[in-house]
């Protein structure tokens, strides 16, 4: 397990980092508009963003998407699966399964540990076979157990805090910029260098800690299932299904075009590899052992085309 343990010592590093950096950044923005008060101030505001940034609550994301819940007798080998998998995660109990009649192969985790949801989509769950599904299950488990989704508010929050005291900087400067053109104040270069460049540094950082938090989510999943390679398939089914019919066919290899930098997730020929490079190591993990395909017959096929509303929903 030594290349496991390396993995993921290295994934949380570089999340610590990451958000240090992001704090650091926002730090040295209010020492630029206030000096030391400034640096303070700057926190006293962090504060009250992070608790009165509006969240979204389980329920509403979930109808957001159309989604609707599980029951027990629904996809009973699916919900034998999840058991299992949130018993070998050690929650309290197995996040609650819902259905997004979308044919678009999605699934998202909301929630935190006690009351966590987890949304498959039919086109997801008529994609994959059943140990590709024990893949993502415990990918989005694992980010429930992380409490990954309240990492990323808070480094959303601090993202849009830096981007707030940028502007109102710049805006300093345009107010000043009659006493600059009269020659009665300098104009501090360094600082307006880092009022321009401080939202797109930040967004930057996020992006990077939303990549190294997906790392971290499939090195744990694949502790949980013991299987690397039902992951590894999942993934390189759901890239080659989100392209259209003739990229499929003509690009079935293809790249995202977006620079690495720009993703909120990495590029799933590195996640592939990373995950197969465990498998030696994971010999002695007990596999799930799961049958490839199970029945849908109480769900009928979507036949309407995945539309587009506010907010980018997909259903």
């Amino acid at each position: 397990m030594r290349e496991l343990l390396r993995h993921r010592l290295g994934n949380w590093l570089h999340c610590v980092l990451l958000l240090g950096g992001m704090g650091g950044l926002l730090a040295l923005l209010g020492w630029v508009l206030g000096g030391p008060d400034g640096v303070l101030w700057t926190a006293i505001l962090g504060v009250i963003a992070l608790l009165l940034s509006p969240r979204l609550t389980p329920g509403l994301i979930l109808r957001m998407y159309g989604a609707r819940p599980l029951s027990g007798w629904d996809l009973p080998e699916l919900q034998q699966l999840l058991r299992v998998i949130a018993q070998r995660a050690g929650l309290p109990r197995p996040p609650a399964l819902y259905y997004v009649p979308s044919r678009v192969m999605n699934a998202f985790a909301v929630g935190h540990r006690s009351e966590a949801a987890i949304a498959l989509s039919d086109g997801i769950l008529r994609g994959l076979g059943l140990r590709e599904l024990g893949g993502v299950l415990a990918h989005e488990l694992s980010h429930i157990r992380n409490n990954d989704m309240w990492i990323m508010g808070l480094a959303d929050a601090v993202s849009r805090l830096t981007g707030g005291l940028a502007l109102a900087g710049q805006i300093l400067l345009l107010v000043n910029l009659p006493l600059l053109l009269l020659g009665q104040a300098t104009v501090p270069w360094l600082a307006v260098a880092l009022l321009v460049a401080a939202p797109a540094l930040s967004a930057l950082l996020q992006l990077a800690l939303s990549r190294s938090r997906e790392y971290d989510a499939d090195l744990q999943a694949v502790r949980l299932t013991g299987d690397p390679r039902g992951l590894a398939a999942a993934l390189t089914r759901l890239e080659q299904q989100h392209g259209g019919w003739i990229e499929r066919i003509l690009l079935p290899g293809r790249r995202d075009p977006n620079p690495s930098v720009l993703r909120t997730h990495p590029a799933t020929a590195e996640r592939v590899r990373r995950l197969l490079a465990l498998e030696r190591e994971l010999e002695a993990e007990p596999p799930l052992g799961l049958q490839e395909s199970f029945s849908l017959r109480d769900f009928p096929p979507i036949t309407r085309r995945p539309r587009w509303r506010f907010g980018g929903s997909w259903y």
